[in-house]
């Protein structure tokens, strides 16, 4: 394909991914229609939409990779993250988790999709697929990668991966779902602090350990 042609396939396909999430959020994955993303998307057939994406759900998977900040961030982190310091890579993890906050559009997606995730097996297998499990395995591989360096204690990484996802995730929903005064005025940036110092505190191997 011609350079030219390439860049404007990529241009096209950023386009209804964009006009996707707007779906996304106003519908839920469900009752999204082909018809409803090509009118958001300004493109002139819903039928085009398979000329990008293989189905509805590879064009929602291609929505969380493009637009959510920390899969993208996840696919472009080659194996040398994990040799860096934890207060640095869970700092930047924690970050571009809660980055996501800043995108209203998003917010309202992942409130719809979460509820139908509830009641249908399938919308939940295409999101954990895109999102959660990605997160969970690459927070997993790093903190057993410095367990192993003797850097963090000894301890299961995944039930540590849980314990320090857990603290944004309960910081989201009683920000985004179950509205709390105190989180209201609780930035993201002073989260991240928190959660990574207390995490920290917990796990780092000391002189006296």
């Amino acid at each position: 394909m011609p350079a030219h042609d390439q860049v404007e396939f990529e241009r096209r396909r950023q386009q209804i991914i964009d006009g996707a999430l707007e779906v996304f959020a106003s519908f839920g994955f469900e009752k999204a229609t082909n018809k409803d993303i090509a009118q958001a998307a300004n493109i002139g057939s819903p039928g085009l939409i398979y000329h990008y994406f293989k189905d509805k759900s590879d064009l929602f998977q291609q929505v969380l990779e493009q637009r959510v900040p920390l899969l993208q961030l996840l696919a472009h982190s080659g194996d040398e993250v994990l040799t860096k310091p934890p207060q640095e890579v869970l700092t930047i993890f924690a970050s571009t988790f809660l980055k996501t906050l800043e995108n209203p559009t998003a917010v309202a997606m992942f409130k719809l999709v979460m509820s139908e995730a509830f009641r249908q097996p399938k919308v939940a297998e295409v999101m954990n697929n895109a999102g959660p499990s990605r997160e969970m395995a690459f927070l997993s591989r790093y903190l057993a990668k410095q367990i192993s360096a003797g850097v963090l204690k000894p301890i299961d990484p995944g039930a540590a991966a849980y314990c320090f996802i857990g603290s944004l995730l309960a910081y989201i929903f009683t920000r985004e779902i179950f509205p709390q005064p105190d989180t209201q005025q609780l930035d993201a940036e002073t989260m991240v602090k928190t959660t990574v110092e207390v995490f920290l505190q917990g796990m780092l191997v000391t002189v006296d350990s």
